[in-house]
């Protein structure tokens, strides 16, 4: 029998791996991205004449637990109609049994690319602030990212903000957040077997399930405390991902992390890293992530409303001023116009003194 050369099984390992949109509308163009649960693709949507992003479930197990998880992602970001989270057009399952979902193709770079050549803090504080009013709708509609980070925030080719990958997002009861939220039981649609074979998915996590990444995630996040996360936990994962806006480096993980044989350090303040960085900037950044999520900001609402007030040189919340800093923020807040008066007056001067000679 004869042996296969390594450029064929690389073929055939190709043509295995690539998926088989034969019976969808769909025409795959290329690979865009890789991660653990799926590959993104870049496809062609016929119908209606545009490129589209399509990412598919890496096994071809729909019924697992991760392939419900995807579909639980693509339904909870459909439900979520705001300008900064990606909209799903469609959701389905290929014949070799991957599922996959079609959404808006996205061009720009990650958060952190841009914080990478982007020099001005207010033009960053912008940036953060559309996250943040993004993360405050989907919160409204009673949905936690839980994996908020510079990598899952993307700035698109206009300036747009938008916040990605709800792969690990949270549905919370309805009695803990301001509006009721649906239903928590999301449907996977059923398979050509018939309807028996729709399974509901429950929440996905238990107590003492780490989802997040660390650095970015809240405390009671990284100690698995699945029940106690909430707004605030999000919050907190803002508050990180603003630190690293103002410092250009990553939190430490939180103190949820250590264990016997791992210990950590506290995460220095920004203002140890870059004495630049103003006070009231530092302590918006500190009280987002302050360890109980009981002194954060109640939503991300909240601060959003402190980073606006912080780019207009207004008073935040979170920082009370002394007479010295009040003068010091409006004379800087008013610069210009004092600048313009001092002209001004510079040139009445001049002219008495002309018509005195």
């Amino acid at each position: 029998m004869r042996s296969l050369s390594d450029k064929k099984i690389e073929q055939l390992r190709s043509i295995a791996a690539n998926p088989d949109f034969s019976s969808t509308k769909y025409r795959i163009v290329k690979e865009l991205a890789r991660g653990g649960m799926g590959t993104v693709y870049l496809a062609e949507d016929p119908e209606l004449s545009r490129q589209i992003a399509i990412k598919v479930l890496s096994t071809p197990e729909a019924n697992s637990e991760i392939g419900r998880r995807m579909v639980r992602e693509a339904q909870i970001i459909a439900r979520l109609e705001h300008s900064g989270i990606v909209p799903v057009h469609d959701v389905g399952v290929l014949p070799d049994g991957r599922v996959f979902y079609a959404m808006r193709l996205v061009r720009g770079e990650r958060l952190d690319e841009y914080a990478a050549r982007a020099g001005s803090v207010k033009d960053r504080l912008r940036k953060f602030q559309a996250a943040c009013d993004a993360v405050a709708f989907a919160h409204a509609h009673g949905v936690i990212h839980r994996d908020l980070k510079p990598q899952n925030i993307m700035i698109g080719s206009f300036g747009e903000v938008l916040v990605l990958d709800w792969g690990v997002a949270k549905i919370l009861p309805p009695h803990r957040v301001s509006e009721a939220s649906e239903a928590e039981t999301l449907m996977l649609p059923a398979r050509k077997q018939g309807a028996n074979d729709s399974q509901s998915i429950s929440e996905d996590t238990t107590h003492g399930t780490i989802m997040g990444t660390p650095g970015y995630m809240s405390p009671e996040q990284a100690r698995g405390e699945v029940e106690q996360l909430n707004q605030c936990s999000d919050v907190y994962s803002l508050g990180a991902i603003l630190y690293f806006l103002l410092t250009n480096e990553s939190p430490k993980p939180t103190k949820g992390h250590a264990t016997p044989d791992r210990q950590f350090e506290p995460t220095p303040r920004p203002r140890e890293l870059n004495a630049k960085i103003s006070k009231a900037a530092e302590a918006i950044c500190m009280k987002a992530m302050a360890p109980s999520n009981l002194d954060r900001y109640t939503s991300a609402a909240e601060l959003s409303t402190d980073i606006a007030r912080l780019v207009d040189a207004e008073p935040v919340s979170a920082y009370r001023e002394n007479a010295f800093e009040k003068t010091g923020r409006w004379l800087g807040k008013n610069r210009y116009l004092i600048l313009l008066v001092l002209a001004y007056l510079l040139m009445r001067f001049f002219f008495i003194f002309s018509a005195r000679g």
